[in-house]
């Protein structure tokens, strides 16, 4: 790996929670409530923003997003991918339950929850949609936050840097035919050219951008780069809220009508996170990977690329959906679960690195 490459991941994996992360999930609750009440008292101008579209893209939210993700993308290096090699048998583990396992379990229990046992408690209208939103949330694996969560464990910021660069190059081609799939066999109608067209819009324009800007960065040296991260960081954090304020002003009616929709929609995510990151950390122990890669390995596929699933959600179903709804419950349930997920992994370390020592070392 290049020096600057070293620098960067570095750089990543030592960056702390920000107040801004830390505090996520009370942010998200703050936008709900603001987002209810001006859609609410002001409804004409929430409207005129909504019908701002272009081949069913809307124009201010597709500028958020970008506002959002371009940022996170920049910490990516994909000249890091060489390091997979080093540690071949955790990042099979990421990709099994990133790709082969997570996408598809979901849809199980979007599919069992959704569809059966909360049936009765949901806007019928709405089912297909919120089911779609669980899928396109678990379609897309957690991107820059994987840094934080694997710092908090004393994870391997190579690993952790090669598994996020790995997942991101995977995740342009496998995630509009992981969703299509998904939202066919849900016998869901899959607007095709529209999730080609997000793909295009909310991850390969956005990581070609991203990299050419991370690379004239660094050529100008660390300084400029983190200099410039600092101040894109807060304007993510701006756009992230502004979009969240959007969405929920649109959202208004169907909460207030029923409030309980965001908990049972939490429901089958938060067993998603605790079954996927379980199963990552279990398959690390048993291949005989380090605790310092099973912890990344199993924190990206636990937390999701919620920036993108959002974006899609939008694109594909639009502001008023279940489907957007269903992927900011994940925003919102974020950081405490991950939290939790990262406590859980740090205190059972003796559990896991007595059963790994009796296996050969990679």
């Amino acid at each position: 790996m290049s020096a600057q490459c070293d620098v960067i991941t570095k750089t990543s994996a030592a960056t702390p929670m920000s107040v801004f992360e830390r505090w996520l999930s009370l942010w998200v609750a703050l936008c709900i409530v603001a987002g209810v009440l001006l859609g609410q008292l002001f409804p004409a101008p929430f409207q005129a923003l909504g019908r701002m579209e272009v081949a069913q893209v809307n124009l201010p939210v597709g500028l958020l997003i970008w506002v959002m993700i371009i940022p996170m993308l920049m910490k990516i290096d994909f000249g890091a991918l060489h390091q997979v090699k080093s540690h071949w048998k955790g990042i099979g583990v990421t990709l099994f339950v990133n790709w082969a396992v997570k996408p598809f379990s979901m849809a199980l229990l979007a599919w069992l929850f959704i569809r059966h046992l909360f049936a009765p408690y949901l806007p019928a209208e709405q089912l297909d949609s919120f089911v779609a939103g669980l899928i396109l949330l678990a379609a897309a694996p957690c991107t820059a936050m994987v840094f934080v969560w694997s710092r908090l464990t004393g994870g391997d910021p190579y690993f952790t840097l090669s598994q996020v660069a790995l997942n991101d190059a995977i995740m342009i081609v496998a995630f509009a035919p992981i969703v299509g799939l998904l939202l066919g066999l849900s016998a869901i109608v899959v607007p095709w050219d529209t999730l080609f067209a997000s793909v295009v819009l909310y991850i390969v324009i956005p990581v070609i951008l991203a990299q050419i800007w991370r690379k004239a960065l660094l050529r100008r040296g660390q300084a400029a780069f983190d200099a410039t991260m600092a101040r894109l960081g807060h304007a993510s954090v701006l756009a992230l809220l502004a979009t969240l304020v959007l969405l929920f002003a649109f959202q208004g009616e169907a909460i207030i009508a029923q409030p309980l929709i965001i908990a049972l929609l939490a429901v089958p995510i938060l067993i998603q996170v605790f079954f996927n990151s379980g199963l990552a950390y279990w398959l690390n122990r048993k291949v005989g990977e380090k605790h310092s890669v099973a912890c990344p390995s199993a924190l990206i596929g636990a937390s999701n690329f919620f920036e993108l699933a959002v974006a899609a959600a939008i694109a594909l179903f639009g502001f008023q959906s279940g489907a957007a709804l269903a992927t900011v419950v994940g925003v919102l349930i974020e950081v405490p679960v991950m939290l939790l997920v990262v406590k859980l992994a740090n205190r059972s370390k003796g559990w896991y690195e007595k059963g790994a020592r009796s296996l050969p070392q990679p």
